[in-house]
């Protein structure tokens, strides 16, 4: 009886070093309520800042013909903010729930979003379009919001997107539920100690890289589809090509003489008599 007493009072000992060897272990890690403290709140914000300042370098750089007015720009590029906030504060919250470290829990989630989840968003997109390209619902077209630009389609593209990013997330959750996520979850941040530089390398500089890459991609999915077409985006005060902007529509020329007198309110054709340089193959009509 004694030696039975004698086993069991072993075998709690050795569960109780087990369990102070791992509170050690996770006491050099973020624990629940770190992504949300002070710091991590800034960072968010950084981050924020930051990659959104990714789109706005990829606007200078594209063709002056393919450039976006400011006002598609924001109403392309606000629908990846709202869409990357939704699955960001979903990654926060799945953090602090999943047991042990809420700080690899969330760049585990991170990755998986961003490799796995980018194709599901991808598809997801594509198929979204087909349907409502087939159905002709035009204020889904992404990237096309009207003439002049309404607030009702980026309202309906936006929520179409959202419910993409929705889907991919669920999906994504499903996927890290199997076991060997915890090994994984373990060994990533492993030659970490200091809780608050883990917080800084999941927080902002991993997603800073990565977001940044991501946002240039995804923006060329929600803006609107310029294959096979030339597209310009005329303004009042580029005189090199003259526009109609009653009928909304510009011709483009290879090359035509700046005018002089700054009338932006006629259309340039062929029977123009000013038109001294020809159209070749190449040059399309273009609608703005």
């Amino acid at each position: 009886m004694d030696s039975v007493h004698q086993v069991i009072s072993q075998s709690a000992a050795l569960n109780k070093t087990v369990d102070n060897a791992a509170s050690k272990s996770e006491a050099f890690h973020c624990n629940t309520g770190y992504l949300m403290n002070a710091l991590g709140l800034f960072l968010q914000f950084l981050l924020a800042v930051l990659a959104f300042t990714s789109l706005i370098l990829k606007r200078f750089c594209e063709p002056k013909y393919e450039r976006r007015p400011w006002k598609i720009w924001f109403f392309d590029t606000s629908k990846q903010a709202f869409g990357a906030a939704v699955i960001h504060f979903a990654n926060v919250f799945l953090a602090d729930v999943f047991r042990g470290d809420p700080c690899t829990w969330y760049i585990v989630s991170f990755l998986l979003d961003s490799t796995i989840g980018i194709l599901i968003i991808y598809l997801g997109l594509k198929i979204t379009q087909l349907i409502v390209h087939r159905r002709k619902m035009e204020t889904l077209y992404f990237g096309e919001y009207g003439t002049p630009p309404q607030c009702s389609s980026w309202v309906g593209q936006c929520g179409l997107y959202i419910l993409v990013m929705i889907l991919e997330k669920i999906l994504m959750t499903g996927l890290i539920q199997f076991s060997f996520w915890e090994d994984v979850r373990k060994i990533i941040m492993s030659p970490v100690k200091d809780p608050k530089v883990e917080l800084v390398i999941v927080m902002f500089v991993v997603p800073l890289v990565i977001n940044a890459f991501i946002f240039w991609v995804v923006d060329n999915f929600l803006k609107r589809n310029t294959k096979n077409t030339k597209t310009i985006y005329v303004s009042d005060d580029d005189h090199s090509v003259r526009y109609n902007r009653s009928e909304s529509t510009a011709r483009l020329y290879n090359r035509i003489e700046r005018v002089e007198d700054g009338d932006s309110d006629i259309i340039l054709t062929d029977d123009d008599p000013d038109v001294r340089h020809r159209r070749n193959d190449s040059t399309e009509d273009l609608i703005s």
